[in-house]
């Protein structure tokens, strides 16, 4: 908590010391990142190693998976700062929260995107899903990158950043697959 009664900001959430979001914040780098991660685990969860779903099925469950996440962050911003501020949610308020979570959708896309590519020259269903899991971590190492750089971190905490991000994205493709196949 800070002074005030208000809460900690959490960096690349939106919200300030001075209060939730406003209408200028940049990037959402956390759900981004959340929504790089949530793709990857949905991609693994639909058993890559024996066998994968059609592509239709595979972009179904990244973006209906990607919709209710972000709908359910929506909600609980929203909730969150009715709480911290006792003031009543309007629609610009509803619509200003989409707009800030709409990243963790958006991760989606490009593991979609590259099930299609694949599929389209001739790739099987699971060249498919690995391409997307693929590109799944990418995207995630890739928004670490970019809000470590945007932040003015160091050339070696950009490095840690990556290589963090590379490994917690490793570590989920073994985990779940060791625990779910």
């Amino acid at each position: 908590m800070v002074e005030g009664g208000g809460r900690q900001p959490d960096p690349g959430d939106g919200v300030s010391a001075a209060g939730p979001l406003d209408a200028r914040q940049e990037t959402n780098y956390v759900g981004a990142l959340y929504g790089s991660l949530l793709a990857a685990s949905v991609v693994v969860g639909t058993a890559p190693l024996k066998g994968a779903p059609a592509l239709g099925e595979l972009v179904g469950l990244l973006v209906t998976t990607g919709v209710v996440f972000w709908l359910a962050h929506v909600y609980a911003r929203l909730v969150g700062e009715r709480v911290a501020t006792g003031e009543p949610v309007t629609w610009p308020e509803v619509e200003r929260v989409a707009r800030h979570e709409w990243p963790l959708v958006e991760a989606a896309i490009a593991p979609c995107v590259a099930a299609a590519v694949i599929t389209l020259l001739g790739g099987s269903d699971v060249a498919a899903a690995w391409g997307a899991l693929i590109t799944a971590v990418a995207g995630q190492v890739g928004w670490a990158v970019v809000a470590t750089v945007r932040s003015g971190a160091s050339t070696t905490v950009v490095l840690v950043s990556a290589a963090a991000n590379l490994l917690l994205g490793l570590v989920l493709v073994v985990l779940k697959a060791a625990l779910t196949h």
